[in-house]
């Protein structure tokens, strides 16, 4: 008799009814990102079961639908550092604070927490409940902050609405590419260009409110006159209330089936697959005894009290983190991914901080050549950038197996949040007069990209599991 192992592999290697499957026809290759082996295998097979359902549905008006409101987690993502550059100095100028960098420092400590706690948090409570309260959380304490009396005030807001917007894509981009057809996950990059949306968004509600409404440097600045940046705050909050309203109340978002699987809950997983048919307005054949057969004869799925509560009490070991260097390979690509991020989390912001030095000293004077090539070259370092971070937004979520993919997710947000807060406190305590940080800045990219060319898998024409 074989292993256990054994039949579950050739219980899931034909596909559901005998048919040959959508995947097939498309090129899609059906051993997926991760190959065989690397999981458990009794998930592996159930994970390549409901691959090929969601294929068989296609992309429809439920995937469209979620393209959507994922992209408000895209825009929020960019939307709120950007809000804490911007009113950095009308608030500087009114508060005078010795050290202004705090406010930077408070956003990436909050970033962080969201980044840990969402992502983490969404193996165990699931994607749903996460998928609404991150944008809730962000709205709220974003325009509670519009009322801060003082920097400390100010500085603590940050780091509230910093932990929702931090939850963001570890959460949305794992619930998104759960519910893709494997011919069209290129959309994990094209939602980038929300990122990109919510950027110029941003630049024209400041335009007219910092621009016209706040203190200039070397003024008396007080309250009364330096109310543009409360108005900004304020709006930019509404418009994540909004973004979190249309999530929550105009869109019915479904807990994802692999996950559903992942927690022994087979049955639920069935449902919302033929759900998601049923707005896609298409049957789906998928049953649960296909994932029963994908179990090795004798399988029983603890789904008793007891085993829910040793599930819970899973959040206290390191089970979900462990699965990710389970194998040669896989600890390579977790580990890779991981410093890719963390060099990006320091060389970003790096170059942001001290970027307002070189060009007050190098380009400030009208007329002067440098002054366009400044423009220029910062041109072109937005426009790299925004490619960087659209691809790696799309390839991270991929290399992760869906039960631990809100924990990579995680890992990854996190080595990026660690290394940002490095960057305010450079900021803080090194020499800014000097161009040293933002050449640092260009080798931490450099160094990334040589790291990418290292990993062992790739996700084009592959189904995530």
């Amino acid at each position: 008799m074989g292993t256990e192992p054994d039949k579950a592999r050739k219980e899931e290697s034909p596909p559901p009814h005998g048919r040959a499957t959508i995947l097939e026809v498309h090129g899609i290759d059906d051993a997926a990102i991760i190959p065989k082996g690397a999981l458990d295998p009794v998930y592996e097979a159930k994970a390549r079961v409901l691959n090929r359902a969601i294929q068989d549905i296609g992309m429809g008006w439920y995937q469209w639908q979620l393209f959507v409101v994922v992209g408000f987690g895209w825009a929020s993502d960019n939307l709120w550092p950007i809000v804490t550059s911007l009113i950095f100095t009308p608030i500087a100028n009114e508060f005078k604070p010795t050290r202004p960098p705090l406010l930077s420092l408070s956003q990436n400590i909050g970033l962080l927490a969201g980044a840990m706690f969402w992502g983490f948090g969404c193996d165990i409570f699931g994607r749903k409940i996460a998928f609404n309260l991150t944008l809730g959380l962000t709205a709220v304490w974003g325009m509670i902050a519009a009322g801060a009396p003082n920097f400390a005030a100010i500085g603590i807001f940050a780091a509230f609405w910093s932990f929702g917007v931090g939850g963001n894509l570890p959460v949305d981009s794992a619930i998104f590419l759960e519910f893709l057809p494997g011919t069209h996950q290129y959309l994990l990059t094209v939602l980038s260009i929300d990122w990109a949306i919510a950027q110029v968004i941003a630049t024209l509600i400041a335009w007219p409110l910092l621009g016209n409404l706040t203190c200039q440097q070397g003024q008396t600045c007080t309250k009364s006159n330096n109310m543009g940046w409360r108005y900004f705050i304020v709006t930019i909050g509404g418009l994540t209330l909004v973004m979190f309203l249309v999530r929550f109340a105009l869109f019915t978002i479904y807990e994802s089936p692999k996950y559903l699987m992942g927690k022994g809950r087979d049955e639920d997983a069935v449902r919302i697959v033929h759900e998601v048919a049923r707005r896609n307005g298409k049957m789906a054949s998928l049953s649960v005894e296909d994932l029963k057969a994908c179990e090795p004869e004798g399988y029983v799925a603890r789904t008793d009290a007891t085993a829910a509560v040793k599930r819970n009490l899973e959040k206290l070991d390191l089970s979900h983190v462990r699965v990710l260097f389970s194998t040669p390979r896989l600890a390579l690509s977790t580990g890779l991914i991981m410093a890719v991020w963390a060099l990006i989390g320091l060389g970003y912001p790096l170059y942001n901080a001290f970027i307002p030095y070189i060009q007050a000293t190098r380009g400030a004077e009208i007329g002067d050549g440098s002054t366009n090539a400044l423009l220029g070259w910062n041109c072109a370092f937005n426009f790299s950038s925004n490619v960087m971070y659209a691809v790696l937004y799309g390839f991270t979520p991929e290399l992760f197996p869906t039960p631990q993919r809100g924990t990579g997710n995680a890992l990854t947000a996190t080595c990026n949040r660690i290394f940002g807060i490095m960057a305010p406190i450079v900021a803080m305590f090194a020499n800014l007069k000097t161009s040293a940080p933002v050449y640092t800045s260009g080798a931490l990219f450099i160094a990334a990209g040589l790291l990418v060319l290292f990993m062992p898998f790739e996700s084009r024409g592959k189904a995530a599991l």
